[in-house]
Parts: structure tokens; sequence; C-alpha cells
């Protein structure tokens, strides 16, 4: 479980911003929790970035984490 670290700060980032677009994609635009969506893209500062954006940034931080980690040796 290389890649769960709740220590480390890039991957508490990169979970936030994975998170915020799970959220974004799977809550409705419209209807009761309407409200909800627009609270987590307010708190997120993610106001203009589309789901598939913050999902792939949440990725990516978690898996530079790792890579920073491990160093960029090539021998992996």
């Amino acid at each position: 479980m290389r890649y769960i670290r709740p220590t480390s700060l890039t991957w508490w980032a990169g979970l936030l911003a994975f998170a915020t677009g799970a959220a974004s994609l799977a809550l409705p635009a419209a209807g009761p929790l309407a409200d909800l969506a627009r609270l987590i893209t307010l708190l997120s500062g993610s106001g203009d970035a589309s789901p598939a954006a913050l999902i792939a940034l949440g990725l990516g931080l978690i898996g530079l984490r790792d890579r920073l980690e491990r160093g960029f040796r090539g021998d992996d």
C-alpha cells in the first residue's frame, strides 16, 4: 500500500482534489443536494475546474508524492 500515506500533506491535497472532483461529478446541479454541491465547489476553490480535471489532479498529486519519496531512479 505504497500510495496510501496519511502523514503526507501531498497525499491529503491529492485526496481532497480527487474527492472534490468525484463529489462534483456525483452530486446533481439541481434539486435538494444542489446547495451541498455548491458548498463543496466553493470550499475547494475550484469553481471553474471540471470534475475530470480535479480527479486527474488528485491522482497526479498522489503519484507525485510516491515518486518523490522513492526518488527518480529508473530501476523500479
